[in-house]
């Protein structure tokens, strides 16, 4: 397996959970909160405009549905609390050549081109060499004040609700694939 420079400590220890949860010796985690509760919190507070959990919410964010299998109750926590923290997600607004403005979520980026989610849904694919202006913005999509407008409670709730999810989703999963196996 090659070495993996290009990552930072929280994605090699996401990165390693994940990969023991394949081995099987995952345990079942201790919650911190109620999941349900949780879940009705990240609907309430607007988490699934954006976030995507077993199928269901937004799309223009990261998918949580394992989230909490590859991330720790304090990586959790850190991230609804404190998300300009290593910001991943970046917001870009570009000015073409001929004046047109784009604005939205950076879905790839190389050397000659920039692909963004618009804000809409609406993807662009735009050739590097026509544009005029690319503005990145430090922030992140995510609202920064959940760390003030959460108790400590929902906190926990919402890690709970991702933790279960993202257990939920891997037992899920371990059942499709027993079931193929018996089907040869």
């Amino acid at each position: 397996m090659p070495a993996f420079h290009s990552l930072r400590a929280s994605q090699i220890q996401g990165l390693v959970a994940y990969l023991r949860t394949l081995q099987g010796r995952n345990k079942t985690p201790t919650l911190p909160g109620d999941p349900e509760h949780g879940r009705l919190a990240f609907i309430k507070t607007g988490c699934s405009d954006c976030h995507m959990v077993a199928g269901s919410g937004g799309f223009l964010a990261s998918d949580l549905s394992s989230y909490g299998h590859t991330h720790s109750e304090d990586e959790i926590r850190n991230a609804i609390t404190r998300p300009n923290q290593g910001v991943e997600a970046r917001t870009v607004t570009v000015k073409t050549r001929d004046g047109h403005s784009y604005s939205g979520r950076v879905r790839n980026e190389d050397n000659f081109s920039l692909q963004l989610q618009g804000h809409d849904g609406t993807f662009y694919f735009l050739a590097k060499s026509d544009l005029a202006e690319i503005s990145y913005s430090p922030q992140s999509l995510m609202p920064s004040d959940y760390g003030a407008r959460l108790s400590p409670k929902e906190v926990n709730d919402i890690i709970s609700f991702l933790i279960k999810s993202a257990s939920d989703s891997k037992s899920d999963e371990s059942s499709a694939h027993a079931a193929e196996r018996e089907d040869y």
